[in-house]
């Protein structure tokens, strides 16, 4: 009984979410052609919060925030990652908007992947090339005052620890552009579901946590592994405080 009802529940869910994204799909377009930079993100993410807030409510994953959440100007936004509620998550609790790395592999997905390609700063891990013009891409945006979303553990968190391993990018661009760092943490989405287990999934209320951006001013990249550790301890404490 409980398969069952985990698999119309996840049914629901996938109804919810890819209808939700036909009904912004042509505003989205729309703004893609007519605007440019970050004036389009700020527009797209108007409606990208609305197909976020549509899932929340009829999926039952409300999504709260806490701590200091500031779209003042461009941050690096760095995150966990458990989760396939992660982007819900994001888009509902970043208060500006940002342009994420993304795998190149999303792209796939039917009508979801069509407003990847438009947000998102694409990445395919396995070619030198792609991370090169991903990095480069991703400094472009900062130079505009826009903001950017990175998951230092370059993919979904497969362990049982709290935080995977991070990968070296975010640092290296934040000291190479001087732009402070926003680490953030996203609370329950594990558990409400969890990659490995998608028959568990459960509804709940999904909590997004800030910290105070941390100044990544004068750092040089011989500080990277110094700012690494610092964001992974900040993070680490967050989700032990819950």
């Amino acid at each position: 009984m409980r398969k069952i009802a985990a698999i119309l529940y996840l049914s629901w869910g996938f109804l919810v979410f890819i209808t939700a994204m036909i009904l912004v799909f042509p505003f989205i377009v729309l703004l893609s052609v007519l605007l440019k930079g970050k004036k389009a993100q700020d527009s797209i993410f108007f409606f990208l919060k609305i197909w976020a807030a549509i899932f929340s409510v009829l999926c039952f994953f409300p999504v709260r925030s806490r701590g200091i959440n500031k779209a003042d100007k461009a941050y690096i936004y760095v995150c966990n990652h458990n989760s396939y509620l992660d982007a819900i998550a994001v888009v509902s609790a970043i208060k500006g908007s940002f342009k994420p790395l993304g795998k190149i592999e999303m792209v796939k997905i039917p009508i979801f992947g069509l407003i990847y390609k438009k947000v998102v700063v694409l990445i395919d891990r396995k070619s030198k090339e792609s991370r090169a013009r991903s990095v480069e891409e991703l400094k472009a945006d900062l130079a505009k005052g826009q903001s950017i979303l990175i998951f230092p553990e370059g993919t979904m968190n497969r362990s049982d620890e709290a935080l995977a391993d991070f990968y070296d990018g975010a640092f290296r661009i934040a000291i190479e552009t001087q732009t402070d760092i926003a680490p953030m943490v996203i609370l329950n989405a594990r558990k409400l579901l969890p990659r490995s287990n998608p028959l568990a999934i459960q509804p709940g209320l999904i909590t997004c946590v800030f910290a105070e951006p941390l100044k990544v001013a004068g750092m040089v990249p011989e500080d990277l592994e110094q700012l690494k550790s610092r964001v992974r301890e900040t993070m680490e404490k967050m989700i032990s405080n819950g």
